[in-house]
């Protein structure tokens, strides 16, 4: 199992960091790269060639404003790419979300929301889990789990009121 994350930033780790720990909590190889598509490009486009040949199953992508770097990498992989939106600009990562999800035919980016690479974690796992039963079935345990909590959860309330 390995997952590929890139931000365009090092100001995108803040909000990055949580889906690289759900990946290594899970057992995931994770490669993670700080990879302008705009200031690094060339090293980018070599990053994404080697996830193409190095058994990569899924690459997440972050990127504020422009946020051309899922896109970017999404043109030169048929990977699994999820982008990740990052908020920081005066539109409060709508224009990363807006940028992402705008994608033409043909190049998809799967889009999770602003700043929710959490759920880029939980959609990579998954996409894994389509082939590893193990992972499928750990994933089932915490779907089980966030159930029960979420019945205790009702129970605390219902009984409130």
């Amino acid at each position: 199992m390995r997952v590929a994350v890139v931000m365009g930033s090092k100001s995108d780790l803040a909000k990055v960091e949580p889906a690289i720990l759900i990946l290594k909590e899970y057992g995931v190889k994770t490669d993670v790269r700080c990879l302008s598509a705009h200031r690094a490009n060339n090293e980018l486009a070599e990053f994404v060639n080697e996830c193409n040949n190095n058994g990569t199953e899924v690459i997440i992508a972050a990127a504020g404003m422009a946020a051309a770097l899922p896109g970017v990498v999404a043109a030169q992989t048929v990977l699994p790419v999820i982008g990740v939106p990052i908020s920081g600009s005066v539109f409060d990562g709508m224009d990363a979300l807006l940028s992402i999800v705008q994608m033409p035919t043909g190049i998809p980016v799967a889009t999770v929301a602003v700043n929710g690479s959490k759920n880029a974690a939980y959609l990579a796992l998954q996409i894994i889990a389509v082939k590893n039963v193990e992972l499928k079935d750990k994933l089932l345990e915490l779907r089980n789990k966030m159930t029960k909590e979420n019945l205790l959860a009702n129970e605390e309330v219902s009984n409130k009121y």
